[in-house]
């Protein structure tokens, strides 16, 4: 089950003193390892779901998926921290994560194909048609295969919204389109989309299967072969191992970029400025409350070097907050005071969430609770961030150029 938030309260403990900066990033790069492992063996555990999805269908097995997805995410999110400061990872990160997608790529939608603004494949639907020109070229996808999704569909034409890979793909097709707007409510796709013979609903339920079965293995792959480079003497490590300043700019560069312009912007303001739930990270399962948390406290856990695992487990060792406290006591007790608010704040998103105020309704032009709710987590993460660049100032770093957002930087050009 997703964690509870007094189950995760014990991520926020103090960690040892007197780091050092090789010790600090070996600690980053186990929890890296330990975060890519679990997300490993939780996408294995979908996997199993699915298949006995594909194999015998039923309202069961969809649930049992569903679940799997969700307890997938947990880990996952987590490391997300790890983005930005480390090309490896970043080169990698869009086959398992991309998002927004256009649906239509994949399966049928409401309303049935159509082209969304500059995206002529938006509509393409795979699962339904065996052949079909891509690029002007003809694609035979009689058999739907992850060579298939990877190679030639995934980002088609250049277009980011053509993704056929990763988690979003696999949750659009357990719960289909979520078409309740800003009204409480996930996707309710039937279990019988997966049946077979005369029970088989909106057709192509054998390569609905395929496609599913496809996305999922091409998953595991994937985080096998990130899981692979964090590991002793793989790539990602050495990066940030053999030149310790480097890394520790890595691990500020991650823990900034994601805060500010990914997280509090693309993922939180912008879907707010809009009021527009297709902006949701998780938006077809409704998880986004959780995805939002689990974000929030792999910065957290990058700072203080510390990592909860899966199998209850903690990853610890010398820590950047260690580092900044050292340098300058003020500016540490500063950052670490504005990252242990921005996890209460997330956490107040999520349990609201939980308690039944969904997100979708929280975005709702007009809901002052909703918008109240979510720009406190915005702010905490625009102010832990200020916090970030005085930690840069104290370790006599460059200043590092975080990710930012027009959301944040510039509002005026999100409505042009």
């Amino acid at each position: 089950m997703i964690r509870t938030l007094t189950a995760t309260a014990a991520l926020i403990a103090a960690t040892p003193a007197l780091a050092d900066k090789a010790g600090v990033v070996e600690t980053y790069a186990d929890i890296a390892h330990a975060g890519y492992e679990d997300s490993l063996t939780t996408a294995q555990a979908l996997q199993e779901a699915v298949t006995a999805l594909i194999e015998e269908p039923s309202a069961e097995a969809l649930a049992t998926a569903k679940q799997a997805w969700l307890e997938a995410r947990v880990p996952y999110q987590q490391t997300e921290a790890f983005r930005f400061g480390n090309p490896i990872v970043d080169d990698w990160e869009g086959k398992v994560n991309a998002w927004p997608l256009d649906e239509g790529l994949i399966d049928y939608v409401e309303g049935g194909a159509v082209e969304a603004g500059e995206n002529r494949y938006a509509g393409l639907n795979v699962i339904a048609n065996e052949s079909f020109t891509l690029s002007g070229e003809e694609v035979d996808a009689s058999e739907i295969t992850p060579d298939l999704l990877q190679d030639t569909l995934h980002e088609a034409d250049g277009v980011e919204a053509n993704v056929a890979t990763g988690y979003h793909a696999i949750e659009f097709l357990l719960w289909g389109q979520d078409l309740n707007g800003t009204d409480d409510g996930a996707g309710s796709r039937p279990w019988t989309d997966y049946a077979a013979g005369e029970d088989c609903t909106n057709g192509n339920c054998d390569r609905r299967g395929e496609y599913l079965q496809a996305a999922t293995d091409l998953l595991v792959s994937d985080l096998e072969w990130i899981t692979q480079q964090w590991a002793e003497g793989g790539d990602a490590r050495t990066a940030v191992t053999e030149d310790p300043d480097a890394g520790i700019k890595a691990m500020l560069t991650g823990m900034g970029s994601l805060s500010y312009g990914e997280q509090a912007g693309e993922r939180m303001k912008l879907g707010l400025m809009l009021n527009d739930p297709e902006e949701e990270h998780d938006c077809f399962s409704d998880n986004t409350h959780n995805s939002h948390f689990y974000d929030g406290l792999g910065i957290h856990n990058v700072y203080n070097g510390r990592y909860l695992r899966v199998d209850g487990s903690v990853v610890e060792g010398d820590s950047l907050a260690d580092l900044v406290a050292e340098a300058d006591a003020e500016v540490g007790d500063a950052l670490s005071r504005d990252l242990d608010n921005s996890v209460l704040q997330l956490a107040k998103l999520k349990a609201a969430a939980e308690a039944g105020f969904a997100y979708d309704e929280m975005l709702a032009r007009g809901n002052a609770e909703g918008e109240a709710i979510i720009m406190a987590a915005v702010d905490a993460l625009v102010a832990q961030t200020r916090s970030i660049e005085r930690a840069v100032s104290a370790l006599g770093l460059d200043q590092i150029g975080f990710e930012g957002s027009d959301s944040l930087d510039n509002p005026d050009a999100v409505f042009q």
